[in-house]
């Protein structure tokens, strides 16, 4: 009994490593694959470059249906919501494409502040890109979760029945 206890907590402890590791993966492919031109977009110092920058971070969201919806599991917060931050950047992208060679300079410079105020958040840490939550495992967030609540449970339980096997084990030896 114990033994088939031990096989199942190993088994979830790997599930649970392999889906952590995942997740670690797709926020690294998420950043080189988006989030990264979006912070290069709102470091850049002339509209081109911006949008540029800009273009592939939307070209990836749309590429793979980041436009709509909610990261959140349990509730949906406005810093989850796909839609509004989707429509944001885009609005940003289409104000940079209505500038030409006629904008004056204090015009395109206004603008270029305006995108890094929109791609940017001041924050305890300092200063981020503004990215909701969970957006590298969307649209799998419910199964993540799931993933780490069932495999922590089971793990813990794992552990609990094995601890009380011990205890029985030594009552068992003491009579």
């Amino acid at each position: 009994m114990k033994k088939i206890i031990m096989i199942i907590s190993i088994i979830s402890i790997l599930i649970f490593v392999t889906a952590f590791s995942v997740r670690i993966y797709k926020n690294i492919m998420f950043d080189q694959q988006c989030g990264g031109y979006l912070k290069r977009a709102a470091d850049s110092n002339n509209i081109d470059t911006a949008k540029k920058e800009l273009s592939k971070s939307l070209k990836y969201l749309e590429t793979n249906k980041l436009t709509k919806g909610y990261t959140s599991v349990f509730y949906k917060t406005p810093s989850e919501d796909l839609g509004f931050w989707y429509k944001n950047l885009k609005q940003s992208y289409d104000s940079l494409n209505t500038l030409d060679e006629k904008t004056s300079e204090l015009e395109k410079s206004n603008m270029l502040m305006k995108l890094r105020e929109t791609l940017l958040d001041d924050g305890e840490s300092g200063t981020k890109i503004t990215i909701p939550d969970g957006i590298s495992i969307y649209p799998h967030n419910i199964l993540f979760c799931s993933i780490f609540i069932f495999t922590i449970i089971l793990i813990s339980l794992c552990w609990l029945v094995i601890g009380l096997l011990d205890v029985l084990d030594l009552d068992k030896r003491r009579r």
